[in-house]
């Protein structure tokens, strides 16, 4: 499984969104519908899914599933 579909699984779960509707464009908070503790609980997943640290200066650049596959693929 590459980045993009662990991160659309982690999404789906966690938002309860089909996977179907998640693509590398959408926001995370205003397409996927997510509020601020959805997107802490989500960096904390990821976190420990992929074994890496986001530093809170980091959160706001993560707005998109693209952002937040790109942070990952370069800090893996």
């Amino acid at each position: 499984m590459n980045i993009f579909e662990e991160l659309t699984q982690i999404l789906s779960r966690q938002l309860r969104v089909d996977v179907e509707k998640i693509d590398k464009s959408a926001d995370i908070m205003e397409d996927l519908g997510a509020d601020s503790l959805d997107v802490v609980e989500i960096l904390m997943t990821v976190e420990e899914q992929f074994g890496l640290a986001i530093p809170e200066e980091e959160f706001p650049n993560l707005r998109t599933v693209s952002d937040l596959c790109d942070y990952i693929e370069n800090n893996t």
